[in-house]
């Protein structure tokens, strides 16, 4: 391991362990310094007992791991040993991250002094409402038979269930809620990166080959999160389409590893480890922005 640069801000996402050429990629991911954090911005894997080992591997090999849950984690598949569902399920994969020292949204917000910091580390679980509907749909149940007539269809839609709540929405505004009222307890005069496995925005969902997916993929109540929350850095991932795009001057880094046969369409080696430098992005930001 070189100790030459400094300890660094590290991003990945949707690592899907569940097939062994992604199992194969993280059990080779490692820090370049002894200090290097890694945010993993959800979709681990679907089943719990994966994605403790996973966490685990990685929580034993940086410094600091901090989790954003995706969609597949609060999944509960046929023949999972851990049956629990919706709230229940999440409250227990951040027990079993807390036993195994990982950062969650549940836990106090850690400040990044690395290079590039200092920043807080803003862990996300805010999920989608449904807002993202196609532009011809007025609303929810319409957007969703255009999905359906189309074939276009979620799995969460079958494993992805919110009990207590009465629908993904009303967990989702339980999540907002909750979530904007310890960010407006942070320390403003830090900037936030802002971990989340869906985007804030929806602008990213524009170049999905099947625009009828993005209705699950966020909620335009985060729309001014980034700027509301002083971001330097948001990281998410969810598209499976790893790029560095700019909203309003702050970075937007989507960090998937994906699929696959998604990544062999990118290269033979799949590389979708980012490094994060606030400062930068900062300066970046600025740049663009003028």
């Amino acid at each position: 391991m070189s100790v030459s640069l400094p300890p660094r801000l590290r991003a990945v996402s949707d690592l899907h362990i569940s097939h062994p050429e992604n199992r194969a990629f993280l059990q080779e991911l490692r820090p370049e310094h002894d200090g290097d954090w890694l945010l993993v911005a959800g979709d681990v894997a679907d089943r719990y007992a994966d994605i403790e080992w996973a966490l685990g591997l990685l929580s034993s090999r940086f410094a600091k791991v901090v989790w954003a849950p995706g969609n597949h984690e609060l999944w509960t598949p046929p023949g999972d040993p851990v049956e629990l569902r919706g709230e229940a399920r999440y409250r227990e994969l951040v027990g079993m991250c807390r036993r195994l020292g990982v950062v969650t949204p549940e836990d106090p917000y850690p400040v990044w002094d690395g290079d590039g910091g200092p920043a807080t580390i803003v862990p996300l679980f805010v999920l989608y409402d449904y807002t993202f509907r196609m532009p011809e749909a007025s609303t929810k149940q319409e957007s969703l038979d255009l999905a359906y007539a189309a074939g276009v269809v979620c799995t969460d839609e079958a494993l992805l269930h919110p009990d207590p709540y009465p629908s993904r929405e009303a967990w989702c505004d339980a999540r907002i809620a909750e979530t904007e009222r310890r960010l407006a307890e942070r320390d403003p005069a830090l900037p936030t990166v802002l971990v989340n496995h869906y985007p804030l925005v929806r602008e990213p969902t524009d170049v999905l080959w099947y625009p009828q997916f993005a209705q699950w993929c966020g909620t335009v109540r985060t729309r001014d999160w980034h700027l509301r929350f002083g971001a330097s850095t948001v990281v998410y991932g969810h598209l499976h389409i790893p790029r560095t795009t700019f909203y309003d001057g702050v970075r937007f880094e989507e960090v998937s590893l994906g699929y696959p046969r998604e990544w062999r369409r990118r290269g033979s080696v799949p590389d979708p480890v980012r490094t994060i430098n606030p400062a930068d992005d900062l300066r970046r930001g600025a740049s663009v922005s003028g």
